[in-house]
This record gives structure tokens, C-alpha cells and sequence, in this order.
């Protein structure tokens, strides 16, 4: 694993002070090596990690990385059937006994080139695609966004969501290989996020906007001291200018970043948000940064040719911090080399440099031969006054075949379909409008905080009472 070797070097130089906290429980550098170092060598089967948060969650993924070993990470909330099923896959490409690797034997990194993980993608109802990660592309990985984002030692870093996301693994991985202190939680709650901001001295925050939304507000209502943080990292769907103006009142001293990236892509571009004034209505469109050092992005069609700047097409990248392709799973639909290029399908264009992102190919609407991505109408709609969050998809219809559907959180009471429609003027063209407003309590999500648009759907095909008709 990329961060072994520096973790042997934090557990000399800091032996006592905390690597890992999780609620009550906590290691330091030192005990952390050792735990890890002693299960590696035990020769117990640690290639498959399906657990809850904890400190152990840490020690387990050390020992599961060590020397040429690989590990997969399970979601623990996925049904027992699924993760018998993945656990099956893993065997046959591991050989019997299915997750026993030779034991290590030190704690050390393996050869760059080798593979360390097996990344699964999310899902629980189907058997997730999975893909292979060398330890030389995470190595470049940290050091990409320890640079981008000023990671520093002396950092104390709160991630409070489920280890088994990817990007809750990266950063634990990220912190033990820049000697930061790693803090999560045994499970995501407001009031102990808010009392490891207030009382452990914490500094920075890594997680998606919907988790930052609700602690910046809530942390504003409930008097949360928050000063001593300096950076927010947000990442799983675009930033919306209420959350960042919530940040900005409740964390004013904190920088926040924002970055677009995928499992099997790593880091592609980032853009940062000072501490200053309420945000700029063009700091919250479909612009997500430009490209990391050491990335090249470009918009290609289908068949791998350029488009011309402002048009869209897939976005693909040039990087050495990209995967090294699909384990099982690979249906042409995802993870795609176009010539020299990678992409994850994601659809979008360049504007002078800066990355614009519309959205996954599978999530756009077609609507009377039109093509609809939710991101942009939804970025639209955020803009407007009385707005507070916003959800956009297609639902069946038999005219056009799909049909724009909004989901509106509204700011404040009285806010109507006609404010909207008539706000959309020269936002939109009139094909991407939405034909049905619904008025949520709250947006849909899924148990890892991102926003579920299926789950949308389902609300406003069903008529469920969670999606009501906005007057």
C-alpha cells in the first residue's frame, strides 16, 4: 500500500500523538503500526474488509494492504446475499482460500506497479462493478491533492462519513501517508460532528455538500464554534451557493475546495472558494475548476474525435493517477479508453479551461428528441430566490417519452410555480424547463449522502406524499 512506508516513519517520529479517532476510541501513530504490523504478520485473512467505522476499521485496512496483498472494502449496510456474491468473485480471482495472502514480513509497502485495491462501485440491489488500483496511482494521487489542497501534519481531519466510501478510504489512506490526524465517526450525527469541531480541535473537513449543508446550518443555529477550521474538501455532487454561504458564516476562516473526480479516474479538476463575502452566482453553475497538475482534460465524442470548446461530449483525461481497469463487470457503459484517453462517461465541456459537468450519460433525459442533463437544470433553478435545494429528473411520458421534473426544497413559505417558470427565462431554453414542480421537506439521498435522482423518480412517478404538487 501507498502509505505503509510513511506510516512506519509517523510512528517513530510521532509515536504518542493520535492517528486514528473515532468517537472514544483512539490509536497513536505507534499503536496503530504495531496493531497493524502484528495482524499482518499473523497470517489471518484480512483481504476482504466489510465493518463498520472504528480504529480497528484502520488497522484491518493497513494489514489488508501489506507488502504485495490486496484488499477489497465492503459496504457492511450491503444485504448478506450481495456481499457473499462479491466475496465469490473475489475467491476466483484470489484462488482458495479466498481472501489469504501470504503473510508480509514487515509492514511495508509493495511494488509500485502492483495492485493494492479492488474498488467496487456502489450499489445495493445489483453486484457492483469492481476494478484494480495499482499503489503507484494513489502514491500520485497524494501527493496531487496533499499539494492542492495544503494538507499538512499538523492537520486534524474529520471525514465523518462511512469508511467504505471511497472517499472516506482515501483520505484515512491520504492522512496516514501525510502524517495528518484521521477523526470519523461510528456512524454520521450532527451532534457529534459538531463536538469532535468544537472539542478535538479539528481543522478540516472532508465530505459530501449534503453533510456539509446540514452541519454548517445547524451549526450556525446551535452556536458551534467552528473557527479553527481552514478547509473544507466536498466531493459527490456539485456545490450549491446555500451550503456555501452557510459554510462561509459558520467556518470563516476555512478555504473550501471543491473537486470533481471519479473511483476509477482519482482527481480531475478543483476549484477553491475563499473566506469573504456570500457567493457569486458564478461560483455555483456547472463549472467544477480546472484540471489538476499533472491531468490533461479534454471533451471527445464517442468515437474519440475533440469537439469544439463549449460543446458536449464525454470528459476524459490523460493521468497517471487512473485505474488499471475492470476486475468484472465491465459493460462498455462506464470506464472506457478512447485511444490514449480515459472516461467514466460523465458528460460535459470546456470553457476556457475551466471543466463544466452535466451529469452520467445514464442520468440524462430525453424529452421530445431533446437531450436534458439534470445537473444544468438543476444548477438553473438553485439561482433563483426562494430556492433552497433542488433535485432534477426524468419520469416516463407517453408524449415526449420523458418529461422534466423538478423537486424544489423551498427557502421560504409562498414560493409557486410561476416564480420558477418565470425566473428560468433566458436561464434555459425551453426544452430543459421543467414541466412538473414537486416541493420536498428534503431531498432525497442515499445512505452514503449523495443525491439519489432514481429515488426522485420513484417519488413522482408513485405520487409518494415525500413529493408534493407545488402550488
Amino acid at each position: 500500500m501507498p502509505f505503509l512506508d510513511r506510516l512506519s516513519r509517523w510512528a517513530a517520529e510521532k509515536q504518542h500523538e493520535p492517528a486514528v479517532v473515532c468517537g472514544r476510541e483512539r490509536l497513536s501513530w505507534s499503536e496503530l503500526h504495531g496493531a497493524a504490523a502484528a495482524l499482518a504478520r499473523s497470517g489471518e485473512p484480512t483481504g476482504v474488509l466489510r465493518e463498520p467505522n472504528s480504529v480497528g476499521f484502520a488497522v484491518r485496512w493497513a494489514a489488508g494492504v501489506a507488502g504485495e496483498r490486496e484488499c477489497a472494502v465492503l459496504d457492511p449496510a450491503w444485504p448478506d446475499d450481495l456481499a457473499d456474491t462479491v466475496e465469490r468473485r473475489l475467491a476466483e480471482r484470489w484462488g482458495a482460500p479466498a481472501h489469504r495472502r501470504p503473510a508480509p514480513e514487515a509492514l511495508r509497502d509493495g511494488e509500485p506497479a502492483s495492485s493494492f485495491l479492488v474498488g467496487l462501485t456502489s450499489g445495493t440491489t445489483s453486484v457492483p462493478k469492481a476494478f484494480s488500483r495499482s499503489r503507484a496511482s494513489w502514491v500520485r494521487s497524494f501527493e496531487a491533492s496533499a499539494a492542492a489542497f495544503r494538507l499538512d501534519p499538523a492537520d486534524r481531519v474529520l471525514a465523518p462519513g462511512p469508511l467504505s466510501a471511497s472517499l472516506n478510504l482515501y483520505t484515512l489512506s491520504e492522512c496516514l501517508w501525510a502524517g495528518a490526524t484521521f477523526h470519523t465517526l461510528a456512524r454520521f450525527d450532527v451532534g457529534d460532528a459538531h463536538a469532535e469541531v468544537s472539542l478535538r480541535g479539528i481543522t478540516r473537513l472532508v465530505l459530501v455538500p449534503t453533510m456539509l449543508r446540514v452541519l454548517a446550518e445547524r451549526g450556525i443555529t446551535g452556536d458551534v464554534d467552528a473557527s479553527g477550521i481552514t478547509a473544507v474538501v466536498c466531493s459527490g455532487q456539485k456545490l450549491d451557493r446555500r451550503t456555501l454561504e452557510a459554510v462561509r458564516r459558520w467556518a470563516p476562516r476555512a478555504v473550501v475546495w471543491e473537486y470533481y473526480g471519479a473511483s476509477e479516474l482519482s482527481f480531475v479538476a478543483a476549484s477553491r472558494h475563499d473566506p469573504g463575502p456570500a457567493a457569486a452566482a458564478a461560483e455555483v453553475g456547472t463549472g467544477v475548476g480546472r484540471a489538476f497538475e499533472g491531468v490533461e482534460a479534454a471533451i471527445l465524442d464517442d468515437r474519440g474525435a475533440p469537439v469544439s470548446d463549449g460543446q458536449t461530449g464525454n470528459i476524459c483525461v490523460r493521468s497517471p493517477l487512473v485505474c488499471d481497469g475492470y476486475v468484472w463487470g465491465d459493460d462498455g457503459q462506464a470506464f472506457t479508453r478512447l485511444g490514449d484517453w480515459f472516461t467514466v462517461r460523465d458528460q460535459g465541456f470546456l470553457d476556457a479551461g475551466e471543466l463544466h459537468v452535466l451529469g452520467r450519460s445514464q442520468d440524462m433525459i430525453n424529452t421530445g428528441g431533446h437531450n436534458v442533463y439534470p445537473h444544468e437544470v438543476e444548477a438553473a433553478l438553485a439561482m433563483l430566490p426562494g430556492v433552497a435545494e433542488v433535485v432534477v429528473a426524468g419520469v416516463p411520458d407517453d408524449v415526449r417519452g420523458q418529461r422534466v421534473v423538478a423537486g424544489i426544497v423551498p427557502a421560504h413559505a409562498g414560493l409557486c410555480q410561476l416564480q420558477l417558470r418565470a425566473g428560468l427565462e433566458g436561464r434555459l431554453a425551453p426544452a430543459k424547463r421543467p414541466l412538473e414542480y414537486l416541493q420536498l421537506d428534503a431531498l432525497p439521498v442515499t445512505e452514503r449522502g449523495k443525491l439519489s435522482r432514481t429515488e426522485f423518480s420513484r417519488w413522482a412517478l408513485e405520487g409518494d406524499s415525500r413529493a408534493r404538487r407545488l402550488a
